[in-house]
């Protein structure tokens, strides 16, 4: 933390990954006037306190779209060919596929789960993403979450961390997924409700759940439910070449317009 409070104390501008920018960041730091999030995600950042203090705070989205979905794609079929461990697996062709959140990423599943003949569905009701672009009719808009859960047997996470998102994968939802449900999360660890996964994986021996971010309590149910859960050992859905040249040239590009307009692009706060 030291190292970090000396590194920004004369900061106009800041780009950030996976650090976290609270109230002691932000106040070691009397110049700054922007900080851009490489990548989707802002949780990490104390955005309501940097708008007391007058500071920008952007992201940039789509930028690690590709990458995320890619890996997405990589948990799926390494699970369905059991780790390819030799033992027999199934195919994802005519699988229901349902994706929570429709954004860059989610858009961008749908596209690459359509080219393995998965049939798709997501739900853009909730007023967090735009609806589903004509070019991509091959999914299916559903009227809830609660049918999303119902009706898929592969579950993908691609929400921002919110209030209303918060815990929203639980036993009750879980409970509802078809025979062989696999939940992959490659948001945040927080959209689902620990307690409710373990309890939903206890009373049915056939959810699966592959996550890009370990669930807190990981060791314990990696015990207890062995190759059932997965996690990667550290965060690596926008860990590619490509994903971190787009984002942080991306970032670096809005900076500049930032200081050359004054005015704002993928503001959040």
């Amino acid at each position: 933390a030291s190292q970090l409070h000396e590194a920004v104390k004369d900061a106009n501008a800041m780009i950030v990954r996976s650090d976290k920018i609270d109230k002691t960041v932000i106040d070691a730091a009397p110049n700054l006037e922007i900080i851009v999030r490489a990548g989707a995600g802002f949780d990490s950042i104390d955005t309501k306190y940097a708008a007391e203090k007058s500071i920008v705070v952007e992201n940039t989205p789509g930028q690690n779209a590709n990458a995320v979905a890619e890996l997405v794609m990589g948990l799926l079929i390494a699970n369905a060919r059991k780790f390819f461990s030799g033992a027999s697996g199934t195919e994802l062709k005519g699988k229901k596929f349902g994706i929570l959140g429709f954004g860059a990423v989610g858009s961008r599943i749908a596209a690459l789960g359509h080219g393995f003949g998965m049939e798709l569905y997501t739900f853009t009701g909730d007023g967090v993403f735009a609806t589903i672009k004509p070019e991509q009719d091959y999914v299916s808009d559903t009227k809830s979450y609660d049918e999303l859960f119902e009706t898929c047997q592969y579950l993908s996470l691609n929400l921002p961390l919110d209030d209303l998102t918060r815990g929203m994968v639980g036993y009750e939802r879980l409970m509802k997924t078809p025979k062989n449900a696999v939940i992959i999360n490659s948001a945040r660890v927080e959209i689902v409700d620990e307690a409710g996964l373990e309890k939903a994986m206890d009373e049915r021996p056939d959810i699966i759940y592959l996550s890009d971010v370990a669930p807190k309590n990981y060791a314990a149910l990696k015990e207890k439910f062995g190759d059932r859960i997965f996690a990667t050992p550290k965060k690596c859905g926008a860990q590619t070449a490509e994903a971190n040249s787009n984002a942080g040239t991306a970032a670096a590009n809005q900076i500049a317009s930032f200081f050359k307009t004054g005015k704002p692009t993928f503001r959040v706060n």
